[in-house]
């Protein structure tokens, strides 16, 4: 009980967590939803910007690797000098890089501000959980952490619905563009509502920073892009799989450092002593890796097999966005009172049952309706798994490394991201060439919004079938990690 009492000194007596939280929520929504948008806008700009495919695939590449590298370094940042200086920082960047993205006039620039984009969320991601761990008593974080599973959830989904809605608007600009008056409102609130909380200021670990940014930067940069490359060598001078043994070396070393560190290390290694803690990284890394995978070969699906426009292909994922929304506060309330190995493990075998179901209605000739059934099915696993999954990880996080413990959990959950979408893309080349031998490997780009000629079409579902198991294996994974938990003792 030593904890909840030392939380409530470390706070305003008149401080109110939940408005504080929803006003983090608002610049945590905006971030995430930026992570897919960009994917249903790639023709526009490619157009608008007189680009080539291998260019504008650094549009989100460089997003996600600028937001991914330094996750572990802003998570420590924030205990070091406060998460809520950290996210006003990162929102304030934020928002002003979209408002550069929708005004460039080249794909060079608009690559260099979505760096600067990535650099701002990455800065914001782990503040959300550590404000939540340090403002929350941990028998009633559930609720809270419900609210920061919705959104995780909900804004993955919702991501390609707005873009295709702003695209087929008032251009692609307007992806960025929305994020300005987003970002005002919500640094507006959190500069009031956020309460300043105790720091933890001791030595900062250079050498550990250079060495996990490296890493990262070698591993994620060699995953995310080795597809582009076809696992060879970029431009004849790096190969990518040295990049990422390099890469993995690097790191290697840096975890060696962090064990051997004698002052404050980064990355405290005692978090992994907690067994649901380190069960819940590998859990929300099968989950990353999961809702990345899918998405990319069902739109591919909506798009070339059965024609639909970009807008109306994401309003397939209304069903799975909805559920999840509506069922996360009755899931969080759940939270607090079950044992975490029930309710994850649920959610993650509902989540993997519904790609295996979605599967086998990917063809060509399902009515609509039947697509949406799975879709719903994931919507209410994902509510079962957000909330629950960071609940667990962070239930006994001590208050003093709540910003390294939020910054190692999104780091996971990214890095899966990033392998999930590196795999689908080398599964879905390898079943296409398997199912449709002979058939020039861009039809998809160059049939988007228009239906394959049947003879094409047939090979063409098969394919995106078959791709749809790769993701519902790995969260089979989750699963075993979660019934692996513990009852927690608090």
């Amino acid at each position: 009980m030593a904890a909840p009492t030392a939380l409530k000194t470390d706070l305003p007596t008149d401080y109110r967590p939940w408005p504080a939280l929803w006003a983090m929520v608002i610049g945590f929504f905006m971030i995430l939803v930026d992570s897919t948008i960009v994917s249903v806008a790639t023709p526009a700009i490619m157009k608008g910007l007189d680009s080539d495919v291998n260019a504008v695939i650094w549009v989100t590449s460089a997003y996600l690797l600028a937001y991914a590298v330094p996750l572990l370094i802003t998570g420590r940042l924030g205990d070091r000098i406060g998460p809520k200086y950290v996210y006003l920082s990162g929102l304030a960047l934020f928002t002003l890089a979209s408002l550069w993205c929708g005004l460039t006039g080249s794909i060079e620039m608009l690559i260099i501000a979505r760096i600067v984009q990535g650099v701002g969320a990455s800065l914001m991601t782990p503040q959300t959980m550590a404000v939540i761990t340090r403002t929350f008593p941990a028998a009633s974080r559930g609720q809270a952490m419900s609210l920061w599973g919705a959104t995780a959830g909900v804004a993955i989904l919702v991501g390609p619905l707005v873009g295709g809605l702003l695209v087929d608007g008032p251009g692609w600009e307007w992806i960025f563009f929305i994020n300005i008056p987003v970002g005002i409102i919500a640094f507006v609130f959190a500069a009031r509502l956020v309460p300043k909380l105790p720091t933890h200021s001791h030595s900062f670990d250079w050498i550990g920073v250079g060495l996990s940014a490296v890493g990262m930067f070698l591993i994620v940069f060699g995953i995310q892009e080795g597809e582009t490359y076809n696992w060879g060598t970029i431009n004849g001078i790096l190969s990518v799989p040295l990049l990422i043994v390099a890469g993995i070396v690097v790191f290697g070393l840096f975890i060696f450092w962090q064990s051997r560190i004698k002052t404050e290390p980064l990355v405290p290694l005692g978090l992994f002593r907690d067994r649901n803690f380190s069960l819940s990284n590998l859990a929300i890394a099968a989950v990353g890796f999961a809702i990345t995978a899918m998405a990319f070969p069902f739109m591919l699906y909506a798009q070339v097999v059965r024609g639909l426009t970009p807008t109306k292909s994401a309003l397939l994922l209304v069903p799975m966005a909805v559920l999840a929304g509506a069922l996360s506060p009755v899931v969080g309330r759940l939270i607090d009172r079950m044992h975490p190995r029930t309710i994850t493990a649920f959610g993650l075998a509902l989540c993997s049952a519904s790609l295996f179901l979605l599967s086998m209605v990917t063809t060509t000739d399902s009515p609509i309706w039947l697509l949406l059934v799975p879709m719903g099915l994931m919507g209410v696993a994902n509510a079962f798994m957000w909330a629950p999954l960071a609940a667990t990880a962070t239930r006994n996080l001590p208050m003093a490394s709540a910003g390294a413990g939020s910054g190692i959990y999104n780091t996971t959950r990214q890095i899966g991201a990033v392998l999930g979408s590196a795999a689908i893309a080398a599964l879905i080349e390898a079943r296409l060439t398997a199912n449709l031998p002979g058939v020039p490997q861009d039809m998809s780009q160059r049939t988007a919004g228009v239906k394959l000629p049947p003879q094409i079409a047939d090979g063409f579902a098969s394919a995106m079938s078959q791709t749809l198991l790769l993701p519902a294996a790995v969260l089979l994974l989750g699963v075993v990690a979660a019934l692996a938990f513990t009852k927690p003792t608090h």
